[in-house]
């Protein structure tokens, strides 16, 4: 998962044994089609709250739920626009509903408004006689942030995880492994990957690799040590984060998107994440390092910084950087490739012998 442009981001289960009447299993195949065969009942289920859905298709989202744009008429009369949204996955259902459910009478409080994730409208597990799970929110002022590439964005965007983290730890306990993955298996490839890919430098991907090879297990011993204490979001782009609009002229408040990939780990894992965004152009970030800047927000927000994060931040790192060849066919970029070869330059020093 290399650095995100513009360009790249602009089943049931069979209950039979456990209930008396299993509901149906969902039809496979287009989720558009299944969206439309199932707005009436959805409609039902909501009261006729809900008003017309006005299914599209994104250009870039070759599967999973399909989305639509309607209206929500609220029992005081009041009318906002909204966002439906079906099948929804189960982690990510846990979490929007978990984090984004608020009375109606606490919509426009200081509170309701300062949310970090978007507020639920509606939502629900089963549906039309399907064991299937949806999800209403509100629908924010576009467009996403990465129509505005620049260094008070990527701060905006840090200060908006570190308060995520925030709330989701406030929902629930931090518990679970999270993310694993077989490193060794990953910067294997990497190298493998150097004899039929096309990507600039390939000699001095080759030694880079060696070098790093040779002090992985010291890399692994310091991230797989991490204390896993935060409900990372996991996918923290800027395509994934738009703006609410409070009504008073400002430019609103960030809200994250899409949380499909929370995950229990350490809070660098998000930072870096965001960092790894701009290592082609790191003229964008300006004078912020992500890591300080969020560690600094964490802070703020009474958040412990368990670990050595500069030494954590620097595994990550390097463990990101390594897997560039692996990826390259599918998302690298030469002006990438460069920027985690200068990654590599930079920290892998820190874990020779």
């Amino acid at each position: 998962m290399p650095e995100f442009t513009p360009e790249k981001h602009s089943a049931a289960t069979d209950k039979a044994a456990v209930e008396e009447t299993r509901l149906a299993a969902v039809p496979t195949g287009d989720t558009h089609d299944l969206a439309v065969m199932l707005e009436s009942p959805l409609r039902e289920s909501c009261s006729q709250r809900l008003g017309q859905v006005e299914w599209f298709r994104s250009t870039w989202q070759h599967g999973g739920a399909a989305t639509g744009f309607s209206t929500w008429a609220f029992a005081d009369g009041s009318q906002i626009e909204v966002i439906v949204k079906l099948p929804v996955g189960p982690k990510e259902y846990a979490w929007t509903v978990g984090l984004g459910t608020i009375d109606h009478d606490q919509w426009e409080t200081d509170d309701g408004r300062a949310m970090p994730v978007p507020r639920v409208v509606a939502a629900g597990e089963t549906l039309g006689g399907y064991d299937l799970a949806w999800i209403i929110i509100e629908r924010l002022a576009g467009p996403a942030l990465n129509h505005e590439i620049n260094e008070p964005m990527v701060k905006e965007l840090l200060h908006t995880a570190a308060e995520f983290h925030a709330a989701a730890s406030s929902v629930r306990t931090v518990d679970g492994q999270g993310e694993e993955r077989d490193w060794h298996h990953l910067i294997a490839r990497s190298r493998e990957a150097l004899d039929y890919v096309h990507m600039p430098d390939t000699q001095r991907w080759r030694e880079m690799l060696h070098k790093l090879e040779r002090g992985l297990k010291r890399v692994l011993r310091v991230w797989e040590a991490r204390p896993r204490d935060t409900w990372c979001h996991g996918d923290l782009h800027p395509g994934n984060a738009m703006r609410r609009d409070l009504g008073n002229g400002d430019r609103g408040r960030c809200v994250l998107l899409d949380l499909a990939f929370v995950h229990p780990g350490h809070w660098v894992e998000d930072a870096v994440y965001i960092e790894r965004q701009f290592w082609a152009h790191p003229e964008v970030l300006g004078k912020t390092k992500p890591v300080s800047e969020m560690g600094r927000r964490r802070r703020a927000l009474g958040l412990e910084p368990h670990g050595n994060h500069g030494e954590l931040a620097a595994a990550r790192r390097v463990l990101m950087a390594g897997c560039v060849p692996a990826w390259w066919e599918s998302e690298g970029t030469p002006a990438y490739a460069k920027g985690a070869m200068d990654v590599l330059d930079r920290h892998l020093h820190m874990f020779a012998k």
